[in-house]
């Protein structure tokens, strides 16, 4: 009965009709996933997955400097992942006794950390085009790179404590370039983060 009913349908107005949809419901449906709508949707999806990662990765704990409230240091959000600020004074490291930690802040921001290698100061996260991420040296590809060798920049000097390069090396590349994504969204605050400062050359007074 099906056969009957093709053939009484073959050759008419509704068959031809038929024809044409089903041979361009293949461009239709490539069409709607490449609108500007979905890409847009997928784009906000990664941003805010790069957004999670930054939270869950405690990311704001270093290059976020801090404020005091009235429960003490908090992140300051007006300086969000600013890195540490380039007119902090750096003072001498405390020196711990026998025992007790040898990672510690050196600065009321905590936003420099002091220990065998020296001082260190988490970078500038954000996406001013002089002293950020998006200056104009920093790539995606860089960026994963480095967090995968712990390389600066992925061939230079190494990434220095207190920074975690080792776990977040371990995120997949998707993870990576949403976060990438994500930094690139937040405000541009143009801060020139220093140079670490070699065990030689730290401050003793």
């Amino acid at each position: 009965m099906i056969a009957d009913n093709m053939k009484a349908l073959a050759g008419t107005k509704q068959y031809r009709r038929i024809l044409v949809a089903a041979a361009c419901l293949p461009m239709m449906v490539a069409i709607y996933a490449c609108s500007p709508s979905r890409a847009a949707t997928s784009a906000q999806a990664q941003i805010e997955r790069g957004r999670m990662l930054v939270i869950g990765g405690v990311c704001h704990d270093c290059h976020t400097p801090k404020k005091f409230g009235p429960n003490g240091p908090e992140p300051d959000m007006d300086r969000m992942l600013s890195g540490h600020p380039e007119d902090s004074k750096v003072t001498a490291p405390y020196q711990p006794a026998p025992g007790s930690p040898w990672v510690v802040a050196t600065t009321a921001g905590l936003t420099a950390w002091s220990g065998p290698w020296g001082i260190s100061f988490p970078a500038n996260l954000t996406p001013d085009p002089l002293t950020g991420l998006r200056s104009g040296v920093w790539t995606e590809e860089l960026f994963i790179k480095a967090l995968r060798t712990g390389k600066h920049m992925g061939t230079s000097r190494t990434i220095l404590p207190p920074m975690p390069w080792m776990f977040y090396g371990q995120l997949s590349d998707e993870e990576l370039k949403a976060i990438w994504a994500y930094l690139g969204t937040i405000r541009p605050i143009r801060n020139h983060v220093p140079d670490p400062i070699p065990p030689d050359a730290v401050p003793t007074s």
